[in-house]
This record gives structure tokens, sequence and C-alpha cells, in this order.
């Protein structure tokens, strides 16, 4: 079954289901006189109920694991996070009765963390120092030491990850650009959100360009994996050849357009900075462009952090 049939099939017993998708698209003016040829729009993530763009592939990965018998009430879900995606488990977790385990670096916001926390989840937390890979080291010790245990639900390697976004999210930006999208720009968290709409977009229109921005190193931007260290663990699901240029992303930049963004009446979390920054970087390049961004999740999640320091 697809997406949207399992997401109707178990929305009857866990409503909440049926909220995730079909988020709005809206016009980001940061940049109309400096650059009055582009379009720019933001797919408006927090609208999902987790409030992130990670209920769609954390819903997926866990409906489609009831659905074979993988998972049922008497297993613990189990993932590593940088803090959304926690989320996402926690609250689908407490609605559909099963319980959540989930490993998460220690300087995830602590808004974030409340939030997992009040649905019930259990956080074993690793230094921020040894970066998101040792999340991944953590979550795959806990799972070889007790199988039985434990669904581990891997979104790093898991295929319903970038399904999710290559059912839904692609198809979505795709209807509401009425097709004219010419440049999607992301980053890379888990590689599902790039995967999947990258794939899908370039099956729709081949030269729909995919524009990758990368942080230089951990904890440089929240929820962006740092891809450019020998050492960084590459996720086992990113599909690189749908990438058409990766864009160096820093973090005062990134911080910057987060600001800006708050001046049009938008509050969003880190990576949404980077995105923009990547954003207008291309639409100096590009007439006549239309580019979607993700706003993945909303401002307020990073009150506790420098993000919004005067």
């Amino acid at each position: 079954m697809g997406f949207y049939e399992l997401q109707q099939r178990f929305a009857k017993t866990c409503p909440a289901l049926g909220l995730i998708g079909n988020t709005p698209l809206v016009r980001v003016d940061c940049f109309k006189e400096e650059l009055p040829d582009v379009e720019i729009y933001a797919k408006m993530e927090a609208f999902n109920p987790g409030g992130s763009l990670k209920d769609r592939s954390v819903a997926y990965m866990v409906m489609a694991a009831l659905e074979s018998g993988e998972l049922d009430a008497t297993r613990t879900i189990l993932d590593s996070s940088s803090g959304n995606a926690g989320i996402a488990y926690a609250w689908l977790g407490a609605a559909l009765g099963i319980p959540v385990t989930l490993v998460i670096p220690d300087n995830a916001s602590v808004e974030r963390k409340k939030r997992i926390l009040a649905h019930g989840a259990t956080i074993h937390y690793t230094r921020a120092q040894d970066g998101y890979d040792e999340t991944l080291r953590e979550v795959r010790k806990l799972n070889d030491a007790d199988p039985d245990r434990y669904f581990y639900a891997n979104q790093y390697a898991n295929d319903y990850n970038w399904r999710a976004h290559y059912e839904t999210t692609a198809e979505e930006i795709w209807e509401q650009t009425d097709g004219r999208v010419t440049h999607f720009v992301t980053g890379v968290g888990t590689g599902g959100t790039i995967t999947g709409v990258g794939r899908k977009l370039k099956e729709k229109n081949s030269r729909v360009r995919i524009e990758c921005v990368v942080p230089d190193a951990f904890p440089g931007i929240e929820g962006l994996k740092p891809l450019k260290d020998p050492h960084d663990i590459v996720p086992e699901l990113l599909d690189k050849s749908v990438i058409d240029r990766m864009w160096d992303a820093d973090v005062d930049e990134a911080w910057e357009m987060n600001q800006r963004l708050a001046r049009v009446g938008l509050f969003a979390g880190q990576s949404t900075g980077a995105y923009l920054a990547g954003a207008r970087a291309v639409a100096k390049e590009a007439q006549n462009a239309v580019i979607v961004i993700l706003l993945n999740d909303i401002g307020e999640r990073y009150m506790s952090t420098r993000l919004w320091d005067a």
C-alpha cells in the first residue's frame, strides 16, 4: 500500500494521522526588490500535527511496519534524531499506544526535548561535541543489545523515508506550482527529503534542478548533516545522483535569513534559513526561476538557542 492508502486506513483509529500532508505553499517576498524576476515559495511543513516535515516520513515508516507486522504494541520504536523526527515518533507512538525510545544529541533545543518527553517517549542523550554520527553509533548499540525489544526504524536507511517525500511532498510541490517549479533547494538530514523530492520532480521534468546546502561542520546548523569530512557517515538512502549542485551553508548567513523571514511574517527554524540563503544564491544566477524551499518547522522551537538573540 502507498502512503495515502495507509494514512486513510490508520486514520480511522488515529485521526491525527489524517492531518499529515497537503501543507500550504506560500510565496516568500524577502527579495522582491533585489530579485524581481524570481519567485520563491516555501512549503509550510509546520502545519503538520507534529509541527515539522518529519511527520511525513516517520508516519510512513511506522504505518508500513504496523501493516507488515514488524511492529506492534509489544515492541518499542527506536531511532536516532536531531529533534523533529523524535517529536514525530513521540506523538505517533503516544497516539498509537506504542512506546518510543530515541537517541538525540544533547544540544537539541530545549523546546524539542520537552515536546518529546511530553508525549511519554524516553530519550538517550549523546554528547553534542561527538556530532550527529555518534547518535547513529549509539542507537545501533542499543538495538544490537536487545533486538527483540525494539523496532529500529532506522530513518537513515529506511526506504519509506524517501518514499514519503516521493509520494507526497514532491507531488504537492508540483501541483501547487502548476508544474512551474524550476529549482528545489534543501539540505541533507537523513537524505530522505532530497532523494524523494528530487527523484519525483526530475521524473516530472528532467530540467528541474535540485540544489543542496551543506553546513561546514556539526553543530553549525541544527538538523542539517555535515558531509564534507571523509569520516562523516553518509546516509544509506541518500541518492547523490539527483543533486545538481552543493552549496556551502554559512550559519551566520542562515540566521540572517531567519531574521529576514520574520520581517515578512514567517517564523522558521535554522534549516529553513539555510535553504533561503541557498535560494537567494540560486536566484542571483537564474532568470524567471520558480524556486521552492521547505519551511521545515517553526521558530518557537529554537527560542532557547542563540538563533533569536538580538
